[in-house]
């Protein structure tokens, strides 16, 4: 039997790359559309016009299936990256949704014949979405970067009862970086997986080399939780300048006061520009895993090939368990 998040989405693995604000570009959805995954191009940090762009330059790149990301709660008004989305249906598979409300955009673009794809955090929240009309949802754990799900969630308590609940495939994402962690998310119930920081690590990523290096250098707790002050969480990599936010997180601040070190221009000067002590970094709690820069067309190859062998070495577990 074919898997069905592959038959879905039209690909060889059930590999797929997180949307990745700012540095979620074509070149790399491309990448590792072209090693059997499925790339996606990012609408957060992205003009409406930018965002059509990568999408066009991503389409040159590659003949495989790819889709994109739009983070609901992102943009102050998402009509124009809806339109740019419904213009460029024809280049894309699918979209995904997350951080906010999907329920009047899933029939929307569902009817122009793309799939549709729900980042959840809970239950209730998978269940609504298949509810809705969601082809999957991409169960996302409280290790992932970026912004994650105040419940804070872990990604090995929730998957198993989310997959327990819903009938329409699952995705597992947050804290997987290699072979035993996709292996994993289908031993807890996954029939695909989703990574984030793995991908921003890669030659095609237009991350800047300053960011990238990090990543490869860091450790198990390289990572700190941001915005917990105001309600949200925001997982980053750990800086003096993520340490001055949370520093500053302790005198109980407002939104609008929090809100000059937060704002996603703060994540450009570091993520883009590579001033990275002038800003933060998404990064999830799997980056120990990461020692190396490589194409993600090699990176999405290696996963499939590491998950197959652990997954072959588990073989012998069976005559502990019985048969």
């Amino acid at each position: 039997m074919r898997n069905r998040v592959c038959q879905l989405l039209g690909i060889q693995y059930p590999i797929l790359q997180g949307g990745l604000a700012y540095v979620g570009n074509g070149a790399l959805a491309a990448a590792v559309s072209n090693g059997g995954g499925f790339g996606q191009v990012g609408t957060a940090g992205r003009t409406p016009d930018n965002f059509k762009e990568q999408v066009r330059i991503a389409a040159e790149l590659t003949d495989k299936p790819f889709g994109a990301n739009l983070p609901i709660s992102e943009h102050s008004d998402n009509t124009p990256y809806i339109e740019a989305i419904l213009e460029m249906k024809d280049k894309l598979t699918a979209v995904s949704l997350s951080a906010g409300n999907p329920k009047p955009l899933i029939p929307l673009f569902k009817e122009v014949g793309l799939k549709v794809m729900v980042m959840t955090a809970s239950v209730k929240h998978s269940l609504k979405a298949e509810e809705l009309g969601a082809d999957l949802v991409i169960c996302e754990g409280f290790e992932a970067g970026g912004h994650d799900s105040p419940l804070e969630m872990t990604l090995f308590a929730l998957l198993p009862q989310v997959t327990r609940a819903v009938k329409i495939p699952v995705v597992a994402a947050g804290g997987i970086a290699n072979g035993q962690g996709v292996a994993a998310a289908f031993a807890l119930g996954a029939e695909g997986v989703q990574l984030g920081t793995r991908f921003v690590a890669t030659k095609e990523c237009e991350a800047h080399e300053n960011y990238k290096n990090l990543l490869v250098q860091a450790e198990d707790h390289a990572t700190v939780v941001l915005e917990r002050s105001i309600g949200r969480t925001l997982r980053v990599l750990k800086s003096p300048f993520a340490e001055k936010i949370l520093e500053f997180e302790k005198t109980n601040p407002t939104v609008e006061q929090l809100l000059p070190y937060i704002r996603g221009v703060n994540n450009r000067v570091a993520a883009i520009e590579g001033r990275v002590d002038e800003g933060w970094m998404n990064c999830g709690q799997a980056v120990g895993l990461i020692d190396s820069i490589e194409s993600a067309t090699d990176v999405v190859r290696n996963l499939a090939r590491e998950a197959g062998e652990v997954i072959g070495s588990l073989q012998s577990v069976r005559t502990i368990f019985g048969k």
